[in-house]
């Protein structure tokens, strides 16, 4: 059941591979990318969209995936998303931790508050 509902392949194991390990690796750098360039988290927003169409790419030309599916597309893309939003986040919490170290100190791996 939870297979229909994320992935249309035959295993679990395409869907990680694809949509986690490449999408989401990638979608961590461009987060990264995104913090250490000092650009609006919004942005990621455009990003995200074009690795989503890009890992729909990938199952369509190596499993025989659809190409065209809105339903998959999205669950690929909301991947992408939340994994470009942590890749993010770290970065940013590293970089206002480290560059502004006389005003704010690290609180966890995504966050940072005020000496």
């Amino acid at each position: 059941m939870i297979r229909n509902f994320l992935f249309e392949e035959h295993s679990i194991g395409v869907f990680v591979l694809v949509t986690l390990i490449l999408g989401g690796g990638a979608a961590w750098l461009t987060g990264r990318a995104i913090a250490l360039t000092w650009r609006p988290w919004w942005q990621m927003i455009g990003y995200t969209l074009l690795l989503g169409l890009t890992v729909r790419f990938i199952h369509f030309a190596l499993f025989q995936a659809t190409f065209l599916s809105l339903y998959y597309y999205l669950i690929d893309t909301a991947f992408c998303f939340v994994f470009g939003s942590l890749g993010y986040a770290a970065t940013r919490a590293s970089q206002m931790a480290t560059q502004y170290h006389w005003l704010h100190r690290r609180t966890g791996p995504f966050s940072w508050s005020r000496r």
